[in-house]
C-alpha cells in the first residue's frame, strides 16, 4: 500500500479472490470492476478511499479506478438505503407505467432519484434498462431480486414485505 497507515478494507481471504480476479486478465487494469463490486457487496458502497485502496491494490492511478466508478452507474459513491430499489423507466416499462411506479415510490417513501428514507430503510433509483421489457414494470432490489409485472398495489406490498423483514 502507498500510505502505511491505510487500514485494509479486505480481509485475507477476499485478497485471495482479488488475486484471482487479477489472475483471469492479461493486465490489473480489467480487475477494476470485479474489485470495485467486490468492495460495494461488503460495505453497502464505495467510498474515495475503497476507491484508492483498490488503485493501491493493482497498482493503478487512483484516478483510473474514480473514473471507473464514476462511469457506471451500477457503483454506489454514497451509502444506500438498506434496500435500494431500481426502478425501470426505460420504453417498455414507460409504457407499461414504469413513471408512474416511480413517481408513487417517490412520493410514499417521500425521497426523490438517488435518496434515502430518514431511517435508511429505503433508497430509490431511475434506471434505463435492467432487461425484462416483456415483463415491464419492474424493479430491482438490492442488484438482486426483480419483481415483475406490477402495479401499485402490488408495489406497496413489496414495500411493506420489505420494511416488516427487518
Amino acid at each position: 500500500m502507498n500510505n502505511e497507515n491505510y487500514t485494509p478494507l479486505f480481509d485475507e481471504n477476499e485478497l485471495k479472490t482479488v488475486e484471482y480476479h487479477k489472475s483471469k486478465y492479461p493486465t490489473q487494469m480489467s480487475a477494476v470492476m470485479p474489485l470495485l463490486w467486490m468492495i460495494q457487496n461488503k460495505y453497502g458502497w464505495i467510498s474515495t478511499d475503497a476507491m484508492k485502496y483498490i488503485g493501491d491494490l493493482l497498482q493503478l492511478p487512483h484516478d483510473h479506478v474514480l473514473g471507473v466508478a464514476t462511469f457506471y452507474t451500477m457503483y454506489f459513491k454514497k451509502p444506500m438505503g438498506k434496500f435500494h430499489l431500481q426502478i425501470c423507466t426505460n420504453v417498455s416499462c414507460m409504457l407499461c407505467g414504469g413513471y408512474e411506479l416511480f413517481n408513487h415510490v417517490s412520493k410514499k417513501l417521500n425521497i426523490n432519484n438517488k435518496e434515502i428514507t430518514a431511517d435508511g430503510m429505503f433508497s430509490i433509483e431511475e434506471v434505463e434498462c435492467l432487461g425484462s421489457c416483456a415483463t415491464a414494470p419492474m424493479l430491482q432490489v438490492n442488484n438482486r431480486e426483480y419483481y415483475e409485472n406490477l402495479n401499485i398495489e402490488k408495489t406497496d406490498l413489496l414495500l411493506e414485505k420489505l420494511r416488516n423483514s427487518n
